[in-house]
């Protein structure tokens, strides 16, 4: 029987025993219990164009879905796509492209489309409803990173900033490209390698930043962390174009949200918007013990991705949740 989980807002929340990841936390997407060995993943994710080329758009939103079922371990089954499009603004051929763009991801994730829905809508918007599977004991979870672990960060920052310039017009076109190319690329070999490796603790890197997405980490661990900046990988130009003025919104909104947790020390203003960029389709960040550490970056640049070692877990402290270092 489901069982009163909380009040949100004057509704209550009922949860099943066998939900095993849901709303009360604060993990990628939410998990249901199948039978001993097999568990649902389920996301949603969409979002006004970021690039403007509308196939890459397409390409992104799909691979920005797909990347939380691959954050909790998981293999993405179907996709159920979300339009709002303004059909007297915008041609169906527009549409069209960033639909072609979309599936040519989900074809390469092995992931079926099996329908959606569509509304007009001032402004275009397109993403997914992702259904994946996962082995209940194999998930990767947001609070089971310990003192001692490594933490690995599988995809460069800098999208937020370097998307805001490309819709303002003043971005070096390596940079891009770089940024374009980064959110395409689909988080299934670094999720596999980390399954295989046995790692259980990670997310991914995306609205929140790489520090808001770690503060929900460690807050779920009851743990800390130490980040060393010279070790985080950053989008060529991206440090510039944050100094710049070319800031998201929201990456101004994770700044203030994690300013009182995090010790920033004497970290340069752009390389503390890069660490709050809001990101979108970013990289998997995993909380690694040290004896698999090896295994793991081995496993993950195997497949073709960055695995950067940017700092350790610590134990629970009365000082910042967060200290950063060069």
């Amino acid at each position: 029987m489901a069982q009163v989980l909380r009040r949100l807002h004057g509704t209550e929340i009922t949860r099943h025993p066998d939900l095993l990841i849901g709303i009360d936390g604060s993990d990628d997407a939410g998990v249901y219990r199948i039978s001993e060995d097999l568990a649902l993943v389920q996301t949603v994710d969409f979002f006004t164009p970021i690039v403007d080329d509308p196939g890459d758009w397409g390409r992104i939103a799909a691979a920005n879905a797909l990347s939380d079922v691959y954050a909790m371990g998981g293999t993405p089954l179907t996709a159920l796509q979300l339009l709002s499009w303004p059909r007297d603004v915008l041609p169906w051929s527009t549409a069209a492209d960033v639909i072609d763009g979309a599936v040519e991801v989900l074809t390469q994730a092995n992931c079926t489309l099996v329908g959606g829905h569509s509304i007009d809508d001032s402004d275009p918007k397109f993403g997914f409803a992702i259904t994946g599977t996962v082995h209940p004991d194999r998930m990767i979870t947001n609070n089971a990173a310990r003192p001692g672990d490594r933490l690995v960060l599988t995809k460069a920052l800098g999208t937020g900033v370097i998307s805001t310039a490309i819709k303002e017009g003043e971005v070096p076109s390596s940079s891009e490209s770089a940024a374009i190319a980064s959110m395409r690329r689909l988080n299934a070999s670094a999720s596999a390698a980390a399954v295989a490796t046995g790692i259980r603790a990670g997310t991914d890197v995306t609205g929140f930043g790489l520090l808001g997405h770690l503060a929900e980490m460690l807050q779920a661990s009851d743990v800390t962390a130490t980040i060393g900046t010279s070790a985080v990988p950053i989008l060529s130009g991206a440090a510039d174009i944050a100094a710049n003025g070319h800031v998201p919104g929201g990456t101004k909104r994770n700044y203030r949200a994690v300013e009182g947790i995090v010790d920033f020390g004497e970290t340069p203003a752009a390389l503390r918007t890069i660490l709050v960029d809001a990101q979108t389709s970013g990289g998997l960040l995993l909380a690694v013990p040290e004896a698999d550490l090896d295994d793991l970056v081995a496993a993950v640049v195997a497949g073709g991705d960055l695995a950067a070692v940017i700092g350790r877990i610590d134990a629970p402290s009365d000082g910042a949740l967060i200290s950063i270092h060069r």
